[in-house]
């Protein structure tokens, strides 16, 4: 038994699940969050829910004072879940306490959020942590697990393996990685598939991978992601339920008349009806996007390392553009052509 008590910085679907996963197989937790989200949570409680089963946590720790919250321990370890565009500001905020601050597990998608980290808080103090599960989040404060796959915890920290066997405990499926960058970039490149694409055409992932153009985009972002990789000398490695070497070998080696037929067969079916996170952001009207923390890092990475990135360069711009108002929200709505054309 490996009894852990987690501080957590950000109750969205990522924490919330983490977080009532450990609650439930009687670990400790206490989030760190917003006074709005903090009120709603304290008066609404946690809820996980798992096929049919439902379960509640009426009273859980919330902290609104990074003081307090601190003071609440002392913790294994903390686990940040926010955003990647509240990273900058989270550590700025957690500077002034840095000498009072666990190890943090850095759990967020991108691969840039364990450096803003560690340049404040010192690179010794992160562990990078990637989440392959399928989470939703319909409430604040309620996750549902939608599709089981697992944790990814780098090795290297005195707390790695221990986080390995607590998380384990709370049925999160967690598994060590030698390589903590190899393995967030290999989560990008399953974050990049059908997901800005899909928010800008207001298409699903299934009917972007039916379409042959589309498909070629998809097949060139990756692409792109991989030549950074290559570059980076970082090895492709499958994540729990997740097999991104054939992933991978799929997009770079298959000619489109083998891989869109797989494509379309196994990553449309894995998304399901479900629209991805880039999509659900747009159309929810929030003006922010992670879009420039995921393919957005594989443009910034391919200028330093001089690895050329147009589609993903283009799948950025575009959808900060529209994110920020700039374009119609409609401009490239459900016509793949037209902006296949903006491609060209």
């Amino acid at each position: 038994m490996s009894d852990l008590k987690l501080l957590i910085f950000g109750a969205g679907a990522i924490g919330t699940y983490i977080g009532a996963s450990l609650l439930n197989s009687g670990q400790k937790v206490v989030f760190f969050e917003r006074p709005e989200s903090a009120a709603i949570l304290t008066a609404n409680g946690l809820r996980l829910i798992i096929g049919e089963q439902t379960m509640r946590f009426e009273q859980p720790g919330i902290k609104t004072d990074l003081q307090e919250a601190l003071s609440a321990g002392p913790f294994d370890a903390a686990l940040v879940a926010v955003k990647s565009y509240d990273t900058p500001a989270l550590a700025q905020q957690l500077a002034l306490y840095k000498d009072q601050l666990p190890p943090i597990l850095c759990m967020q998608n991108g691969v840039e959020n364990e450096t803003v980290l560690g340049e404040t808080l010192g690179a010794q103090n992160i562990i990078a942590g990637t989440l392959t599960s399928a989470i939703g989040k319909p409430a604040t404060g309620t996750a549902v697990l939608e599709r089981l796959r697992g944790i990814g915890i780098a090795s290297g920290h005195a707390v790695s393996e221990r986080l390995v066997e607590g998380f384990t405990q709370a049925g999160l499926n967690a598994r060590l990685y030698a390589n903590g960058d190899s393995m967030k970039w290999s989560k990008l490149l399953t974050n990049l598939l059908a997901n800005a694409s899909s928010a800008i055409l207001d298409m699903l992932p299934a009917e972007i991978y039916a379409h042959p153009g589309l498909f070629r985009m998809e097949s060139s972002q990756v692409r792109e992601a991989l030549a950074v990789m290559d570059k980076l000398n970082l090895g492709v490695v499958d994540l729990p339920g997740t097999p991104v070497r054939l992933l991978a070998l799929l997009m770079q080696r298959f000619p489109a008349a083998i891989g869109q037929p797989l494509a379309v067969r196994f990553l449309g079916r894995g998304r399901g009806n479900k629209m991805p996170s880039f999509h659900i952001d747009l159309h929810a009207g929030n003006q922010r996007s992670e879009v420039g923390y995921l393919n957005g890092a594989v443009v910034r990475f391919g200028e330093r390392l001089g690895v050329p990135t147009p589609v993903n360069r283009i799948l950025t711009d575009t959808l900060q553009r529209l994110a920020a108002g700039e374009i119609p929200i409609d401009t490239y709505q459900k016509v793949p052509e037209k902006f296949l054309e903006v491609l060209k």
